[in-house]
C-alpha cells in the first residue's frame, strides 16, 4: 500500500471515529500533497510525499516554539499531537545519539577537521538521514563534535 492510499484509508478511519484532531492533521498532508502534485503536474512518490511530512514537522516544531512564547498551552498541546500523528508516516526517528555516530563516521569519510567544514559535512549526512530526523538536531551534533 502506497502512502498516498495509508492516509486515505486512515482519514476514512479518523472520519468514523470522529477523531478531528487526526482527521484535520491527515486533511492538512493530503492538501500540500495534492498542491504539490498540481504545480508539478505529477504523481508523487513516497520519498516526496515523506518529505512534504518531514517539512510539516518541521513546521509545527518552530510553531511549538511560538506558542510557548505567546503562552498558548492549548495550541501547544494540540500540535504536539498533530507531531505525533504525522511521526507516524515517518521512518523511526534516530536518537541524539545515533545521528553523532553518522555525522563521527562522516567526518572520517570526508576528513573535515575544522568548522570550516560544516557545509560539507552536513551536505554528506542530510542524504544518510533523510526523514529520520531534522537537520537542525544534526546541525548541534556536527557542532559539537566539532568544537
Amino acid at each position: 500500500m502506497s502512502l498516498k492510499e495509508k492516509l486515505m484509508e486512515d482519514l476514512k478511519a479518523s472520519m468514523k471515529s470522529k477523531d478531528t484532531i487526526r482527521k484535520n492533521t491527515i486533511t492538512m498532508v493530503r492538501s500540500a500533497i495534492k498542491q504539490v502534485e498540481v504545480d508539478k503536474r505529477t504523481e508523487l512518490t513516497d520519498d516526496e510525499i515523506l518529505d512534504i511530512i518531514s517539512k510539516q514537522v518541521k513546521e509545527k516544531r518552530s510553531a511549538i516554539e511560538e506558542f510557548k512564547k505567546g503562552s498558548r498551552d492549548d495550541l501547544v498541546n494540540q500540535t504536539e499531537n498533530e507531531i505525533e500523528i504525522l511521526l507516524e508516516y515517518l521512518p523511526e526517528q534516530l536518537s541524539e545519539e545515533e545521528v553523532e555516530e553518522i555525522v563521527k563516521e562522516t567526518i572520517k569519510e570526508i576528513n573535515a577537521t575544522s568548522m570550516k567544514d560544516i557545509g560539507r559535512i552536513m551536505k554528506a549526512v542530510m542524504p544518510k538521514v533523510k526523514g529520520r530526523t531534522d537537520g537542525n538536531i544534526v546541525n548541534k551534533v556536527v557542532k559539537k563534535i566539532l568544537n
